[in-house]
């Protein structure tokens, strides 16, 4: 594991340490969390620019189209 130096605003940095005693979480732990999630949802929107195309080229222009072409 590596560490990272990060600047945070001042409110930002209160609203952390709000929800790390509120969860009984360590900080570090939420702040991974949360970049995990960020990476993970980058992650889906870069293929979904690639397969956007190809799924419009098939009608599949909204999420119930895709529902109802899986269904």
């Amino acid at each position: 594991m590596t560490t990272l130096t990060i600047r945070l605003p001042d409110d930002l940095r209160s609203e952390l340490d709000r929800i790390s005693r509120d969860e009984n979480k360590a900080v570090s732990d939420i702040v991974r969390e949360s970049l995990r999630r960020y990476v993970a949802v980058e992650r889906f929107r870069a293929v979904r620019r690639k397969v956007l195309p190809f799924a419009e080229a098939q009608g599949l222009l909204t999420d119930d189209d895709v529902f109802k072409a899986l269904s």
